[in-house]
């Protein structure tokens, strides 16, 4: 019985300790001496090879210095099946490549950061089956430069604790305070209206890539903003420091039922970019706003 009770605070005290370790918005994976466009290809090989779908890929911002890929696997889609819900928007992750100090760094969305945070609670629920993933991209970025590994996005990272109950302060958005775009008759009246829409094209808005989660009634798209109030407006005053975060985008919604939904803008880009003084936010005022204009866009 002695055994059995040091057995169980073992486990808790090894639960407890994961549930402080930092996380970070942001893995720096390798550096390549590629240019972007041979990285890029070298990259998406070994995603594929090691067991990912790419969904979609675009240059952010128009910048000739980013590239952006998105994507899925089969783990991904199997929990947010599970979850259901809002936690469709952990359904991708993001790969960027981006040229800065001479060469190509590549980065990706830290899994177990975006995980907590979009499924809070649930996450035990899924973490055994989500588990491979961070492992995958690890060796994944090993055979694709010069591997770091090392996280970035915050000074001192976040625990999972705080990244389940996340807000950038008092009286701003928690992740399940989403914005409504659309309420439509149906999910397919949504899907077909959305996909007309981004057939016809839409100006500002321009589809990156969808995933959908079978038997759920959950697709999840990403969409590059363009324009004046688009990312080339506000990525350069938030993204300041290095690494560059070029994976904090495309910006994203998600069809849930006969609803479009999207995170507010203060919370997703505070979550992206959680050391952002109140300076920096007060600068980008308007750019929650004209990021929900953009997409409402698409809805209507």
């Amino acid at each position: 019985m002695k055994r059995m009770v040091l057995s169980l605070a073992l486990i808790s005290s090894l639960a407890g300790s994961a549930m402080a370790q930092a996380l970070f918005p942001y893995t720096l994976g390798a550096s390549s001496d590629l240019d972007i466009s041979g990285s890029a290809e070298r990259v998406k090989a070994n995603l594929t090879s090691g067991g990912f779908r790419v969904l979609g890929e675009y240059q952010p911002a128009g910048d000739k210095n980013r590239w952006l890929i998105v994507i899925t696997s089969e783990e991904l889609i199997k929990a947010a099946g599970k979850t259901g819900g809002l936690t469709g928007f952990a359904a991708a992750l993001r790969v960027a490549l981006t040229f800065e100090i001479g060469k190509v760094r590549i980065s990706y969305t830290t899994p177990g950061y975006w995980f907590n945070a979009y499924y809070r609670d649930q996450y035990e629920q899924v973490e055994s089956i989500l588990e491979p993933v961070s492992g995958r991209l690890d060796r994944i970025m090993q055979e694709s430069g010069t591997y770091s590994g090392k996280g970035f996005g915050s000074e001192k990272g976040l625990t999972a604790d705080h990244l389940r109950s996340y807000r950038y302060m008092l009286g701003m958005p928690k992740f399940q305070n989403t914005i409504k775009l659309a309420t439509f008759s149906s999910y397919r009246e949504a899907i077909d209206k959305i996909e007309t829409n981004l057939i016809k094209g839409i100006a500002g808005v321009r589809k990156v890539y969808s995933v959908e989660i079978p038997g759920k009634e959950l697709k999840l798209y990403g969409l590059a903003l363009s324009g004046e109030k688009g990312e080339s407006h506000f990525l350069p005053v938030i993204d300041i420091s290095e690494p560059k975060q070029t994976a904090f985008l495309p910006y994203e919604f998600l069809v849930m039922g006969n609803e479009v939904l999207m995170l507010q803008g203060r919370y997703r880009i505070a979550l992206s970019f959680p050391d952002l003084s109140m300076g920096d936010f007060i600068r980008i005022m308007s750019t929650a706003g004209d990021i929900k204009d953009l997409l409402e866009s698409v809805v209507r």
